[in-house]
């Protein structure tokens, strides 16, 4: 079994921790690769040499079959350790050495605990759907895919306008900071501060939220995930730029884009006994009697 390790340098990593991660490795008898921008760091903590063959770059490349990606740090490793992957069906165990952490729900305490889980077959997955979005990039992006969120916005002073079409019915023309197109494992993450809905991540949906639309009427709207979404972007006295999760492109003044459920599926491991209800109530504080 190989565990493919992802994580990023600028989190506070300590000698302690990384060595525990490799000392796992050894004791379960795990193969390994890390991505290049950490190896470096990962060896100035521990004096452990990685080899070449056992460093990977923008994409994990071709990986054994009984393979699982290790994300360590926060929700935005995890997104970034998925892209990595460069749709393989993968599964993804995030452990949280971050901040909220609601992808990555493992915590960091008892990594051995993990790892025996991993070793002896009893990681439990969950099927998690992404978006493809393709369009007029100003720079082709290396993968089209997001497991969270597609996001336009605009960039400086003025709005921008989002014409929006679902199946070829015309939704409505957001005029303000942008809109926000998100999967139901994203309806956590920025769409849940842009007010939208939380949503249970196996519903078969997708969220189109406003970010400040000019028109206050306007509202989060929920729709079927076989639908195809097709946007066209003005800016008129403003740049505008779009995202895939975490990585940012500039758009021109029109642009044209196409947002439908992406045939790839990422598998994201569960922690046992933790639900995700579970995360809901513990990371959101929900039920919480603040009047004690």
């Amino acid at each position: 079994m190989k565990i493919i390790l992802f994580s990023r340098r600028q989190l506070p990593h300590t000698a302690g921790e990384i060595c525990q991660l490799f000392e796992a490795f050894r004791i379960f008898g795990f193969d390994y690769a890390v991505n290049e921008e950490f190896a470096p760091l990962a060896e100035e903590l521990t004096g452990i040499r990685i080899p070449p063959e056992k460093i990977y770059g923008q994409c994990t490349g071709k990986q054994p079959a009984n393979s699982v990606m290790v994300c360590y740090g926060g929700d935005g490793t995890l997104l970034e350790g998925v892209h990595r992957l460069c749709g393989a069906p993968i599964p993804v165990m995030g452990i949280n050495a971050g901040h909220l952490g609601f992808l990555t729900s493992a915590p960091s305490a008892g990594l051995n605990l993990i790892f025996k889980e991993i070793a002896e077959g009893r990681l439990t997955t969950e099927a998690r759907s992404m978006i493809e979005v393709t369009g007029d990039y100003a720079e082709q992006p290396d993968t089209t895919l997001a497991l969270n969120e597609f996001t336009v916005q605009r960039h400086g002073a003025g709005m921008i306008s989002v014409e929006t079409y679902v199946d070829d019915q015309m939704v409505a023309t957001y005029h303000g900071d942008g809109v926000i197109f998100s999967t139901p494992t994203g309806s956590t993450a920025y769409s849940l501060s842009a007010g939208g809905p939380v949503v249970a991540p196996t519903c078969a949906c997708l969220v189109i939220s406003p970010l400040a639309p000019h028109n206050l009427t306007m509202r989060p709207v929920v729709i079927p995930d076989t639908a195809v979404i097709t946007l066209h972007v003005h800016t008129r006295r403003s740049d505008a730029f779009v995202t895939l999760d975490n990585r940012v492109y500039a758009v021109g003044q029109e642009a044209t884009f196409t947002v439908k459920r992406a045939e790839q599926k990422i598998f994201l491991a569960v922690p046992h006994n933790i639900s995700f209800y579970d995360t809901l109530r513990n990371k959101m504080m929900w039920g919480i009697d603040i009047r004690s």
